[in-house]
């Protein structure tokens, strides 16, 4: 099930990247990468319910990344990396992804596809919003 939900990641990843570099329609990102790679079902299930729930819950997940990323506008982030957190902050806010997976999955994504600095920022940003979220849970 990892394999695949890792396939699933760098698939909803790509379909992001697409629609906030090109401004294709996330149907259409999706349905090309979908028959590009023959995914299994679970991987397009699942690809599917990340990039909707990033889609649905962007504004959300953008005053998530301002507030933890102060030093860095969000349209000044790179898109790889404005992805990567937008849908770790999705999985760890909105579908119950523990806080350590979502983190390990979004900085191997970084090493994968953003640049050199990209793994600090992600751990740096989604390691901020993980002590927040831990503070906050502790205090209920």
């Amino acid at each position: 099930m990892t394999g695949s939900r890792r396939k699933a990641r760098i698939t909803a990843l790509q379909v992001l990247y697409e629609i906030d570099c090109a401004q294709h329609k996330p149907k259409d990102a999706l349905a090309h990468l979908i028959a590009e790679k023959a995914l299994p079902p679970e991987v397009i299930s699942f690809s599917e319910q990340l990039v909707q729930g990033v889609l649905q819950n962007r504004p959300r997940l953008d005053e998530a990344i301002a507030s933890f990323a102060r030093a860095f506008p969000i349209e000044q982030i790179p898109i790889i990396d404005r992805n990567i957190l937008r849908l770790a902050i999705f999985e760890i806010l909105f579908n119950n992804t523990p806080i350590k997976v979502s983190i390990n999955e979004a900085v191997d994504l970084a090493k994968s596809f953003g640049s050199d600095s990209s793994p600090r920022l992600i751990n740096g940003v989604l390691g901020a919003i993980a002590s927040e979220f831990s503070t906050r849970i502790s205090k209920t």
